[in-house]
This record gives structure tokens, C-alpha cells and sequence, in this order.
């Protein structure tokens, strides 16, 4: 008997929901580009946002102890110091989010085989408004040699990539997404 993998199981959603919805479709895209061209995941761009939440907790927590140590009416300057801080590291992260994320949910570098050029960046970022049907997918690269960013895009109803059980098909899906690939890895090479 064959052993079973999460892997395997379809995805199956509530079609109402928006976010999983775009969850799942997120998936699929990372999914055909890293799995289908072997290329290799970049957590650089996410690390950046975990850093700045951190730092924002840890004056949180730094607030709470020193409280503790030292009661409110001598610890007020440094409460005051910790909760501006923050609300600053958070208007930070919203900034960092809204203008260097974009939406971007996956970032993979293809690796030249002989170590010789720089890696090219491949980003892909989506979008999916509440109570709207229009999936939009937009693959990026930014080649390591000539450092000029290129994009493609495409935007499909998700009815097409759904039943009406709310079943992900992947294997109608897949093509779109090596298509786009497909095309804009060979405008790269030109």
C-alpha cells in the first residue's frame, strides 16, 4: 500500500471565502515554480518584516519587564520611550508591507549552474479584491547579468480554476503559470 501524503489531497475551499481563495491559488503558482523549475526560495524579503515585528515586541516586552522591576511612577519615561517606539516600528512595517512587499508572496532565485553570473530574481506577486472574481498573477524577473526587470501578467476568473465544490484544479491551473514563465523566460534570453 502506497504511503499517503498531504501533497496528494486536493485542495478543496470554501468558494465564498476571498482569502483562501487567493491562498490557494498562491500556492499553486509557488508550487509550479518551485517544484516544476527546480528554482530555489529566497526568504530574504520576509525575514525583513520578521525582524521589524520583532524589534517592535521586544520594546514591548523590554516595557513589561522594566515595569515590573521598577513600578509605574519611576518607569514612566521608559514606557512612554517603549510605546512610541512601537507604534513607530509599526507604521514601519505598514510602510514596508504596502511599498516594498506589494503583495509579493514568493521570491525564488534561479542559480547559474556554473556559479559564473549572478543569479536572476524571480518574483511573483497576486491580487484578488473581496467580492470579485478576477485573480490577477504577475511573474517578475530581474536578471543577475543585465539587471532589468521584467515583467508578464495574466488575470482569470478563479471559476476557472475551481468547481463548484470549491476543488482546486491544479492541473488547469499549472499550464497558465509555465505559460507565463514560459514567455517571459524567453523575452529574458532576447
Amino acid at each position: 500500500m502506497a504511503q499517503w501524503s498531504a501533497e496528494d489531497k486536493p485542495v478543496k475551499i470554501d468558494k465564498w471565502d476571498t482569502a483562501a481563495l487567493k491562498n490557494a491559488l498562491d500556492d499553486g503558482a509557488k508550487k509550479v515554480i518551485l517544484e516544476g523549475f527546480k528554482l530555489k526560495e529566497s526568504h530574504t524579503l520576509f525575514d525583513l518584516r520578521l525582524l521589524i515585528c520583532t524589534v517592535a515586541v521586544g520594546f514591548s516586552f523590554f516595557a513589561l519587564l522594566w515595569d515590573y522591576i521598577r513600578p509605574f511612577p519611576e518607569s514612566r519615561p521608559v514606557l512612554i520611550i517603549c510605546v512610541l517606539s512601537y507604534f513607530v516600528l509599526m507604521g514601519v512595517l505598514t510602510i514596508y508591507t504596502t511599498y516594498i512587499e506589494k503583495g509579493i508572496f514568493l521570491v525564488a532565485l534561479d542559480k547559474d549552474e556554473a556559479g559564473l553570473e549572478p543569479d536572476d530574481v524571480w518574483e511573483l506577486s497576486s491580487s484578488l479584491k473581496k467580492y470579485d472574481d478576477k485573480y490577477h498573477l504577475q511573474i517578475s524577473v530581474l536578471p543577475g547579468t543585465t539587471k532589468i526587470s521584467r515583467s508578464m501578467d495574466f488575470t482569470k476568473s478563479v471559476s476557472e480554476f475551481f468547481d463548484e465544490n470549491g476543488k482546486f484544479d491544479y492541473n488547469n491551473f499549472e499550464p497558465e503559470v509555465r505559460n507565463l514563465k514560459a514567455k517571459l523566460s524567453q523575452s529574458h534570453k532576447e
